[in-house]
């Protein structure tokens, strides 16, 4: 490998721009920079303060930019389809955990649809400080460029970068070292890179770096879902630069500094004193709940047939606070005391271009361990990890590579894939180092791996048309919606985190509404219109984060310790406090005072625009909002009879169904129309909770009362209400 200045010096200037830094004042810029790839045009454009007002800034700018950039007609790897890196007014700040957080817009590889997604680390609140609330990145470079943005100087260069590594554990170093001013300086930067898996499969993640001072090295967190980080490669980006020193802690200048201190001394202060006996974050991260939810049966075993597996002991949180470093400053952003972004230091790979180094891995975070892990049939802690490694190492999504291993082994184990589909590999479940070697030809876009990157529902599609599988199982055991592979969560037993999967507008992402211990573990959702409830509240409340720039831990890993005591049901599960700090923060940045009906329409406005942007682009109905059927109930006789019990209790005290004499087959038959019918019904009463009409589509009362009654909205769901009109 060249030397650092070696390949700087073979970079060559394709166009350069020069702006004025800074210019922040109660959390926006009012600034976005719009980059052209095809014809090297960069410029600042102003954000709209009609724009602003509507769509509040993050996601939802992201939102609106991205529908006037793409037509209906336009796809992934089209040239105008843009990739749009976002923050919201609240990114930035240092007194509140949780605070740095980027939000990436863009229409999906796997989905068509636009997929937004978020990620920790300095990169967001770097380019808000150098003087943009976005980056908007069109067209398409001819060759692998790079973008840097120096906040300081200001000024933007794209050149092309033909001797640097794409692997995320590489090159994001090699770039600190490149654009740092000094040692000192490698803290002022940060970058996005993706990776050669990006280029070979349509799971590609984007990796944002920031430098841990402890370590020495950079680490790296996740914008993942549904592909960003190939629509990233698919535009010949192998990395953008985010240069900025001169971090303070009121650079987003706020109107009023009590409030946000006053939320963020009590938050810090609930964290340090109580996290150690609720949720241990700082010690073990998300990963800290795999027996809880073991024991609770929605761990995802073995393709999501079972909820609980007697050998999780080998994989159960205290498993990981005995691997991952104790007593890092682990927080992604400045002033995180939640600090849960951890690492496993010197560890020893087994497999691939790295074997036989010692490397660090960031995480696992749970979804690492419920995928990987159980989900896959492993039990395995270093298998976990060096998975984990090396999906983060080729820029691919976890979750997704998980979830199609998962399907990958069960189809293996019916005999529809056999040695000879998949060039000698056995998939059977708990097969590591097979799945490990998928993984590496996944990456590299060799092999079966080819057949692998193209996510569960294409693969699906390959396997009923060309191999001639039964259609039905297949697309039962198939645990993707809209094109997006299943987060880890078992849902047969939680009606209420079906919805929250299936009636996402990106994909079934538990990111907008993690509702399965309230309903299923604790019973706070009993009925219908409970469960709409919170299909309404909670969505619309983790909108709002990708609005401000916020991670949600904060919110709901943390508790006051009388929380439980003053409210209960579904108010505790809002955590009032919680809801009370965000308020401040907004009110303390801004200047303008809100309340959590406020906080809730700024979210509504986004999250049905979101829904129609899907309308669009030739989805966002209710046959999109369907769960496969091993999210609802028991695909296998197998399955069944693992909880025989519990199904048929339901079958005759819910379903009122007389099972005497019924074979296994009947009542599982039974049990399926009982429970297909029970999710319609809930389509039902969520849609008209959220104001949207009887096939999902938001009304027109309901863009009128959000505020967005635009002519082109108005004519797309006109038009839509006459297609639907007319007889087949």
């Amino acid at each position: 490998m060249k030397t650092i200045e070696e390949m700087r010096n073979a970079h060559t200037t394709l166009a350069s721009f020069s702006f004025t830094p800074g210019g922040l004042s109660h959390g926006y810029t009012n600034r976005r920079l719009y980059v052209n790839l095809s014809t090297l045009n960069i410029e600042e454009r102003l954000v709209d303060l009609a724009v602003r007002e509507k769509f509040t800034g993050g996601r939802g700018y992201g939102l609106y930019y991205l529908w006037q950039a793409v037509q209906p007609t336009t796809r992934w790897n089209d040239p105008e389809n843009e990739i749009i890196f976002c923050a919201g007014p609240l990114s930035g700040l240092t007194q509140y955990p949780g605070s740095g957080k980027m939000h990436s817009v863009t229409l999906s590889p796997e989905t068509g649809l636009p997929v937004d997604n978020n990620g920790g680390g300095f990169f967001a609140p770097f380019m808000k400080f150098s003087g943009f609330d976005a980056i908007e990145i069109q067209g398409k470079a001819d060759k692998d460029v790079m973008i840097i943005v120096d906040g300081n100087k200001g000024t933007v260069t794209i050149e092309t970068t033909p001797d640097e590594p794409m692997n995320s554990y590489d090159l994001p170093d090699i770039l600190h070292h490149m654009y740092a001013d000094s040692d000192a300086d490698l803290r002022n930067v940060s970058v996005a890179t993706s990776g050669e898996g990006a280029d070979n499969t349509l799971l590609g993640l984007i990796n944002l770096s920031y430098w841990d001072a402890k370590r020495k090295c950079t680490r790296i967190k996740q914008l993942a879902r549904g592909g960003p980080g190939t629509v990233f490669r698919d535009k010949g980006i192998k990395a953008i630069v985010m240069h900025f020193s001169g971090t303070t802690p009121n650079l987003n200048k706020p109107a009023d500094l009590e409030p946000i201190k006053l939320a963020g001394g009590r938050m810090n202060k609930e964290i340090l004193t109580l996290d150690h006996t609720h949720n241990r974050m700082r010690e073990i991260g998300t990963g800290n709940s795999v027996e809880i939810l073991d024991k609770c049966d929605v761990l995802p075993v073995m393709n999501f047939k079972f909820g609980s597996d007697p050998r999780t002991e080998k994989i159960k949180s205290d498993v990981w606070l005995a691997l991952i470093s104790q007593g890092m400053p682990d927080g992604c952003w400045l002033g995180c005391s939640m600090s849960c972004a951890h690492g496993v230091d010197d560890f020893e790979l087994w497999s691939g271009p790295l074997k036989g180094q010692k490397v660090l891995v960031d995480g696992p975070e749970y979804e690492t361990i419920g995928g990987l892990g159980s989900n896959t049939g492993s039990f395995d802690p270093h298998f976990v990890l060096e998975a984990n490694f090396y999906c983060d190492y080729y820029g691919i999504d976890l979750v997704a590579v998980a979830t199609i291993l998962a399907f990958l082994m069960e189809c293996y184990e019916h005999g529809i894939i056999t040695k000879e589909q998949t060039g000698g590999l056995d998939l059977h479940f708990g097969s590591d180092m097979d799945a490990l070697e998928l993984i590496h030809q996944m990456g590299q876009g060799r092999g079966f791996g080819t057949v692998a990157g193209l996510g569960v529902h294409r693969i699906k599609k390959l396997f009923i048309e060309e191999y001639h599988a039964d259609a039905q199982f297949v697309n039962d055991i198939a645990m993707e919606i809209k094109g997006m592979e299943v987060s880890q969560y078992l849902c047969k037993d939680s009606l209420a985190q079906q919805g929250g999967y299936a009636l996402a507008s990106k994909g079934p992402q538990h990111d907008e509404a993690w509702l399965i211990f309230m309903d299923q573990v604790k019973g706070q959702l009993p009925t219908f219109a409970d469960k709409a409830e919170a299909l309404s509240f909670f969505p619309l409340f983790r909108t709002w984060f990708s609005l401000m720039g916020l991670c949600k831990l904060p919110w709901n890993d943390s508790e006051p310790r009388d929380n439980r005591d003053r409210y209960s049901g579904i108010e505790a599960a809002k955590i009032p406090e919680h809801v009370e700090n965000y308020l401040l923060l907004y009110t303390g940045m801004t200047g303008h005072a809100l309340d959590i009906d406020g906080l809730l329409a700024q979210s509504k406005r986004v999250y049905d625009f979101q829904r129609l942007f899907n309308l669009r682009m030739g989805h966002g109905t209710r046959c999109d909002d369907w769960m496969p059927y091993r999210g609802m109930g028991p695909v296998t006789e197998e399955e069944y009879l693992s909880r025989q019990e519990r199904y048929e209790k339901q079958l005759t005290e819910q379903a009122k169904i007389d099972i005497a004499g019924m074979s296994v087959a009947q009542k599982m038959a039974a049990l399926r129309t009982y429970r297909e019918g029970q999710y319609r019904q809930l389509q039902d009463v969520v849609y008209a909770r959220r104001g949207w009409d009887a096939d999902g589509v938001p009304t027109l009362e309901t863009i009128k009362n959000d505020g967005i009654e635009t002519q082109e909205l108005v004519d797309l769901i006109q038009r839509h209400a006459r297609q639907e009109a007319t007889p087949l």
